[in-house]
């Protein structure tokens, strides 16, 4: 017996669905709707899946029904979805000075700071705001080759990282040096001033940061974990860590500098991919995976298997993505870095590599109709 997969993409601004039924290739198929129900009957089973409370559909506006091989029915209808979203908290909503908190390497676990509070948390200028002052002043820039750096229990907040001194970094932190086991991403002679620079967690080995001057350390807010002090470490999966971190920095880019273009870049600044923010207002309703197990189904005089199933919602936003590094599109790339309208995002190599693979892996669980927008790669991330 196929298993059936319903996908409901909706807009919540506009209002309107996309509805994929998948498994249902070579039966012929009886689909009924109603504002709260979906039902699929064939030949050999009849389920009946719950559309979640917060949305009704309007089975009268139903249009653009076709077949797709390999894919299932497709069709269009309305759908009436409450428009709120939750957004993800930002980094400067999450860490309140006079509260305490403690950090851990996402990848293990590890001690980074302990029970720390801060007496300041503040953001840093952005990126281009040298070069901002420089036409706006009218004489020379009286913050000219002059760093931004954090006194003891301070927290400077950037885009990708965070700034602390080096007095509140607990000990199970070293900075590597030349006789370190940890793996050389390229030559080491041409890495050596580089490599020097880096801190690693002592545990797991994994690059966290690196030391900007003697009494400033960046940490990458992708690498760590940050905790009220109250409560134990939250062991969440490395994927999904990084898509919820990705989520919220384009969200905030998009909301306070209504950017929608990102070059996510290494730290020693390649490009590797290209990020375009499409929307941010959709709502997947989605069957979930269906147990192995015998579920409360039964068998009626002509054999067809009932079964009711309600399905999960999650709000996500659709992006494009578009690989550049070793030189692909790299004039596209250029161009994106010389217009005001794109931003970089600048992440260490293996979480460059992480990012591709994630959208890559989200890429190919769509339906194939689905992966691509002209020579761009779409993938879901959800809040």
């Amino acid at each position: 017996m196929e298993d059936i997969v319903v996908r409901l993409e909706i807009r919540k601004h506009m209002q309107t669905a996309s509805l994929i039924l998948g498994g249902l290739d070579g039966f012929p198929v009886d689909v009924s709707l109603g504002p709260s129900y979906l039902q699929i009957q064939t030949s050999e089973q009849c389920e009946r899946f719950c559309i979640p409370a917060e949305v009704k559909l309007l089975p009268s506006s139903c249009r653009l029904v076709q077949q797709i091989a390999g894919e299932g029915l497709h069709m269009r209808l309305k759908v009436e979805a409450a428009n709120d979203t939750d957004m993800p908290l930002l980094l400067k909503e999450i860490l309140k000075t006079q509260k305490s908190y403690t950090f851990y390497c996402q990848s293990c676990g590890e001690l980074i700071i302990r029970k720390q509070q801060f007496c300041r948390v503040l953001p840093l200028p952005s990126e281009n705001w040298s070069s901002l002052v420089e036409e706006w002043c009218c004489h020379p820039d009286p913050f000219a080759n002059r760093n931004c750096l954090p006194k003891v229990n301070d927290c400077f907040l950037g885009d990708t990282f965070l700034l602390l001194n080096k007095v509140n970094i607990s000990d199970p932190l070293v900075e590597n040096n030349e006789k370190s086991s940890v793996p050389r991403l390229a030559d080491a002679n041409a890495l050596k001033s580089k490599e020097n620079t880096k801190v690693i967690c002592k545990r797991c080995k994994a690059m966290l940061g690196e030391k900007v001057s003697s009494d400033a350390i960046k940490y990458y807010i992708t690498e760590i974990m940050i905790q009220p002090s109250s409560q134990g470490y939250n062991m969440i999966s490395r994927m999904e860590f990084l898509e919820s971190i990705l989520v919220r920095l384009l969200m905030e880019h998009s909301i306070c500098r209504s950017s929608f273009r990102f070059c996510i870049q290494e730290s020693d600044g390649k490009h590797f991919f290209l990020l375009w923010l499409l929307n941010s207002d959709t709502l997947l309703v989605e069957s979930p995976r269906k147990p192995g197990t015998v579920n409360n189904s039964f068998f009626s005089d002509n054999n067809v298997v009932s079964s009711t199933r309600a399905l999960e919602a999650k709000n996500a936003i659709r992006v494009l993505f578009l690989p550049c590094s070793e030189n692909r599109n790299k004039e596209l790339a250029d161009k994106w870095m010389n217009d005001t309208g794109a931003h970089s995002l600048t992440f260490p190599l293996n979480t460059c590599l992480e990012l591709i693979l994630l959208l890559s892996l989200n890429n190919t669980s769509l339906p194939i109709s689905l992966r691509f927008m002209n020579s761009w790669q779409v993938a879901y991330l959800k809040m």
